[in-house]
């Protein structure tokens, strides 16, 4: 998901940011019962409904000896000393079926030295919903094996029941990814191009199954092997983003980086984010029907907006959104 691919890079890389002269260290904070590896853990009542005098006695502890800490997560215990806290989007306070909010979440933002969103959109979203200043957009980034990346091959695609030509959607089931908007569109499309399939993958959803399990020529992938999403992608006739709200929305400008057409709705960051690199659509069934079928077709300006967006993903690297990192946290260190 989104959120794990930027922890996962943009940790990585910041070592290397800040250099010698500052020592980089992480926590990864699980529930006593959670059966997933970290470096501390907290009985739940304590990450999310502790009063903050306990919570900060919890950070106090996990964090000794830091002068700066970056939380990527509201539901991290929080700091004694300057903080810069990652928020990606304001989903929790907008859809009831997406995670309660944090309790603390609007007093520790405004604590923090900085915080840090991953577009512009999300950045204004967080300043206005709430009441938060000192909100800086940092772009995400698209790893550099999607720029070489092939189709799976035929026993690859076999083996996940995509034999024929398949337009991809990945991602969550949530009420905001407007699965029900796709799902109005598929039937439009299948009519119109018989010799595809639509390929959604991602974790199993009751959602999900309800609106695709009976639509024709439709498949079901359930999640995918991080190391198969490259081929995955660039194999696609098309990727269809038709989501109401994203934070950023890494499905679009992965697609656009593998070069296959991108059908994005024309909403919150994915206008940001896909630009004239993809076909921007209003987000109901006809509209995106239209698009799909549009971008599966044989015109020339398909090609063009093809070479638009590998173009313009080239512009969103790790690194260029790592260097933008370090410098709020060399300010938080008094380094500049």
């Amino acid at each position: 998901m989104g959120q794990q691919v930027y922890e996962e890079e943009i940790i990585r890389r910041a070592p290397g940011v800040l250099g010698d002269a500052v020592e980089v260290r992480r926590e990864i904070v699980r529930s006593v019962r959670s059966e997933l590896p970290g470096t501390a853990r907290l009985p739940t009542w304590v990450l999310r409904s502790a009063p903050r005098p306990v919570r900060a006695v919890a950070g106090a502890a996990m964090y000794r000896g830091a002068d700066v800490v970056h939380r990527m997560g509201l539901g991290m215990p929080p700091a004694r000393v300057p903080e810069i806290i990652t928020i990606h989007d304001t989903v929790a306070w907008r859809f009831p079926d997406e995670s309660t909010p944090e309790p603390f979440a609007s007093a520790d933002l405004r604590r923090a030295v900085a915080v840090v969103a991953p577009s512009q959109f999300s950045a204004d979203d967080v300043a206005e919903h709430l009441g938060i200043e000192n909100v800086h957009a940092i772009h995400n980034g698209v790893d550099e094996r999607f720029f070489d990346a092939r189709p799976l091959d035929p026993e690859a695609r076999a083996r996940l029941g995509l034999e024929e030509p398949y337009v991809l959607h990945a991602g969550g089931a949530s009420a905001r990814k407007n699965l029900e908007g796709l799902a109005e569109a598929w039937p439009l499309v299948a009519r119109a191009r018989p010799d595809l399939t639509l390929a959604l993958s991602g974790p199993p959803h009751p959602r999900r199954t309800a609106l695709f399990g009976s639509l024709p020529r439709t498949r079901l992938l359930g999640r995918v092997a991080d190391d198969v999403v490259p081929g995955l992608l660039a194999g696609a006739a098309a990727v269809v983003v038709p989501s109401l709200y994203e934070g950023f929305g890494l499905p679009a400008l992965e697609g656009m980086a593998v070069g296959v057409p991108v059908v994005a709705a024309r909403t919150s960051s994915l206008v940001e984010v896909v630009g004239d690199g993809g076909l921007l659509v209003e987000p109901d069934g006809p509209a995106i029907a239209e698009g799909l079928i549009f971008a599966t077709s044989e015109d020339s300006e398909v090609a063009t907006m093809r070479a638009r967006g590998r173009a313009r993903a080239q512009s969103f690297t790790w690194d260029r959104s790592a260097q933008q990192h370090a410098e709020l946290w060399r300010s938080a260190l008094g380094l500049v």
